[in-house]
């Protein structure tokens, strides 16, 4: 499907450019929502139908970023599904992040200073020469949330690997519009409800066979079962032998908006999006006399630009007078050219 005939799945008022903040569901996402919540709120049918959809959606990720099913778990916020990462640390372990992360993949570390573990910071773009043998794990977001900085994935794992240290990728603000290779970590978590355009609440973790043998699945409960229904009650614990043993129970409503919304992105497909986003970003980057990028995200400096942008009925983020502008599948030119007039 092209950019051009998608554009009608989406019913958007003209100036959204904060999909970094979060994403606009298109049509097939809405309606299936709508469709599940009105049949919970009339209790017609049962909730297996709604379940299904998180079958659906575990295989649309693993398809649009070249993973086996089987090492995909599901989850709901990122800071959840790094938590047993987190927890199969040794005492004393040294975790490196960038200094300017989100907390989502920062916490998750820190929380366990009690026993030892230690995290260190470096910019971004110098992870790969901080990473030595006494670096346990590297966590950082593949795109930062910040201001767009895209993280060197390849560089970073093969120093990673030289050194002996666990790979952990936040690909939130990634998935859904940046083409990588998702093997080349062993960790890489995503919430879909930014760039993957489905309703907050739902998430995705890759989580490499070595690495999972090694790891213990906290949430486990009855969805973490090779067994399905037939897990409902007591032992003996009988866990699926694949990443399916770190599933959270999902809530259904969000994973029923989540496999439409994959779906949108698999026909329109993840190089179409980002050479889409991209253009946009450095169409707007030109304008104000900056130089081009490589993200979907940017960030710039112009004086007075809240005020301007609100009396323009553009949605940005702007934090301390930083425009921080992201341009997703349904952006269009004439957003940009809107935001350009308004910053002028």
């Amino acid at each position: 499907m092209e950019i051009a005939e998608a554009r009608h799945l989406w019913r958007i008022e003209p100036g959204w450019l904060n999909t970094a903040s979060y994403g606009l569901p298109p049509q097939p996402a809405w309606e299936a929502l709508q469709a599940a919540l009105a049949d919970w709120r009339s209790g017609k049918g049962s909730w297996e139908g709604w379940g299904r959809s998180v079958a659906t959606s575990r295989a649309l990720f693993a398809r649009l970023y070249g993973l086996e099913v089987a090492d995909v778990a599901v989850g709901a916020q990122v800071s959840q599904m790094l938590a047993p990462v987190a927890a199969g640390l040794p005492d004393g372990a040294t975790v490196l992040v960038p200094d300017i992360e989100f907390t989502s993949n920062v916490f998750p570390w820190a929380v366990h200073a009690d026993r030892g573990v230690t995290v260190r910071t470096a910019p971004v773009a110098k992870l790969a020469e901080h990473l030595d043998s006494d670096v346990d794990v590297v966590a950082f977001s593949l795109v930062q949330s910040a201001d767009g900085e895209i993280a060197d994935l390849a560089a970073i794992s093969e120093t990673a690997r030289a050194c002996g240290a666990t790979v952990v990728v936040d690909a939130t603000q990634a998935c859904g519009w940046l083409p990588f290779t998702a093997t080349l970590a062993d960790v890489v978590v995503a919430g879909a409800y930014k760039w993957m355009m489905a309703p907050r609440g739902t998430g995705f973790c890759y989580l490499a066979p070595a690495l999972r043998e090694k790891l213990r699945p906290l949430v486990a409960g009855w969805f973490a079962s090779d067994q399905g229904a037939g897990a409902y009650y007591g032992l003996p614990m009988r866990l699926a032998s694949d990443a399916r043993a770190f599933d959270l129970s999902p809530a259904w409503h969000p994973w029923v908006g989540t496999a439409p919304a994959l779906e949108v992105i698999e026909q329109i497909g993840v190089e179409a999006i980002h050479r889409h986003n991209v253009a946009l970003a450095n169409r707007f980057l030109t304008g104000l006399g900056q130089p081009p990028s490589n993200s979907a995200i940017v960030t710039v400096n112009v004086p007075g630009a809240e005020e301007k942008l609100a009396a323009a009925g553009i949605r940005a983020a702007v934090r301390k007078g930083v425009v921080r502008a992201s341009f997703h599948v349904y952006s269009t030119e004439s957003d940009v050219d809107a935001a350009l007039n308004a910053l002028a």
